[in-house]
């Protein structure tokens, strides 16, 4: 059996002394409290896996700290023997109706006192591994469920929960934005694997700071780029402004990175496929036209600027930085008119 700390309650120094020296025969630790009130601040101060307790002390006797012992949170599944020279039948029971483990009689016998120790320990201790399982579960559980709020939106997350499934939804007039970094493959050869990572996970994280602040929802890190949407989860009334002043804000948080990043984007309005992909690894993503468009539109130009669709310009209530450059072929699409917004930390400014 392995070792167990046991605190012995007993108002006769004798009683103590032979208690003590049976259960350091038995390889156990004891620690002494000569009456209830004593025994009360030794369980304060530290856990104890037995506790042996005379019922018969004054001031405070054992019925009273096993009562106290079984209301308090942190004790109450200390396993408690009773030992007293009182056989009544009626005092026996009581122990039991108030939670005591057993009850042993004085004079005790050295191997019923073993058993009834052995017996209390191991209930103790299937007890401490069921409580230390739960725990895990639910730390576990807990983990479990960061990460899909981490990973899954709020709304989806509480319908994958209760159903075990998110259903695929249309949503409407969602303005898309994808921002990409200009040259980040090139700079990469020359990394190590560890700077990149750093440097991604650097602007993925204020991307998604400033994405919230600016009222989009972050999608998803693809590589260099980073894709948010307004408008899709939570009502927004301007949603392309809203994701231009979410790109300007990356200008100067990107211009910080050690290569001094130029940044590009591509920004359009319209309905969307959003839904969970994936059966253990789960990921929110989106489909459909709208989303091609603003990724084909974020690979235009060579930095500092986000191009539009001719649907996210006439979209804006203020169009004075927006210059028309024509219609521009894009891949699948074929001709589009594209408008381009110069990117500047001075735009991230505007309400």
């Amino acid at each position: 059996m392995e070792p167990a700390r046991i605190l012995i309650v007993d108002d006769e120094p004798f009683n103590l002394d032979l208690l003590e020296q049976e259960l350091e025969l038995l390889g156990h630790a004891s620690v002494r409290a000569a009456n209830g009130r004593a025994a009360l601040d030794r369980l304060s101060e530290e856990p104890f896996d037995l506790v042996l307790l005379d019922v018969m002390m004054p001031a405070l006797d054992g019925y009273a700290v096993l009562e106290r012992m079984k209301a308090h949170e942190a004790w109450r599944h200390t396993p408690v023997v009773m030992i007293s020279a009182l056989m009544e039948i009626g005092s026996i029971v009581r122990c039991i109706e108030l939670g005591a483990f057993d009850y042993l009689p004085k004079p005790f016998e050295p191997v019923i006192l073993e058993a009834r120790i052995r017996s209390c320990l191991e209930r103790k201790r299937a007890h401490d591994r069921e409580v230390a399982h739960l725990r895990a579960i639910e730390r576990e559980r807990k983990r479990a469920d960061e990460l899909l709020h981490a990973i899954l939106p709020v709304s989806a997350v509480a319908e994958l929960m209760e159903t075990g499934q998110v259903r695929p939804r249309l949503f409407g007039d969602v303005a898309v934005l994808f921002v990409d970094l200009v040259g980040f493959t090139t700079w990469c050869h020359d990394q190590s694997p560890d700077v990149v990572v750093a440097e991604i996970q650097r602007l993925a994280e204020a991307f998604e700071v400033v994405a919230q602040a600016r009222g989009l929802e972050n999608i998803k890190t693809i590589g260099d780029a980073f894709m948010a949407t307004a408008n899709l989860l939570r009502p927004h009334d301007d949603p392309v402004s809203a994701a231009i002043r979410c790109a300007a804000d990356m200008v100067a948080i990107a211009a910080e990175g050690q290569p001094g990043w130029r940044i590009r984007g591509g920004i359009h309005i319209g309905p969307v496929v959003g839904g969970i992909v994936g059966r253990t690894k789960f990921t929110f993503d989106l489909w459909g036209d709208t989303v091609n468009v603003a990724a084909r539109l974020s690979g235009l130009g060579d930095g500092c600027a986000l191009h539009l669709s001719r649907a996210a310009f006439e979209r804006l209530p203020d169009r004075r930085d927006v210059r028309p450059i024509g219609a521009v072929t894009l891949k699948g699409k074929g001709a589009v008119d594209v408008y381009c917004h110069p990117l500047a930390p001075g735009d991230a400014a505007r309400p």
